[in-house]
């Protein structure tokens, strides 16, 4: 895990960077999906979730899940199209885990990905991903509290 401007970004991790979402390729070949730590911290506290059901198909750069907070209400974008296999059922009860514990127990949906290799193209990891949240953090102007 490294601290870009305070803000964690974990390096094996798969990120779409604009809209603060990052992916996790599981050793079965699904994708865990989250919200990234520069995410959670722009939507402040998180007060509920309402995640797609499993089973249900999504399509890459549509409603995955929508988040209200007291600064937002939106939709979080899937970063992969594919078929929702498992969903944060915490969430529910306890949606101030993405806050808390944005790359852990924050974790949104697991998706069984119908173009994984594609998909990954258009997201940033590694040295790439870092450069690029930092750019965003500071075009933003984000601070963390």
């Amino acid at each position: 895990m490294v601290k870009v401007q305070d803000f964690e970004i974990p390096e094996d991790l798969h990120y779409d960077v604009k809209n603060h979402i990052w992916v996790k390729v599981l050793e079965d070949g699904n994708v865990k999906i989250g919200l990234d730590d520069v995410g959670q911290t722009l939507a402040k506290k998180i007060l509920f979730v309402r995640i797609r059901k499993v089973g249900t198909k999504v399509l890459k750069g549509k409603a995955l899940a929508m988040l209200e907070s007291a600064k937002w209400t939106g939709p979080m974008l899937s970063p992969v199209s594919g078929e929702i296999v498992a969903v944060n059922e915490e969430l529910k009860k306890k949606p101030r885990l993405i806050n808390e514990d944005p790359y852990g127990k924050g974790w949104v949906a697991i998706v069984k990905p119908s173009n994984l290799e594609e998909d990954l193209r258009t997201l940033v990891t590694g040295d790439e991903a870092l450069k690029a949240q930092e750019k965003d953090i500071i075009e933003r102007g984000v601070k963390k509290e």
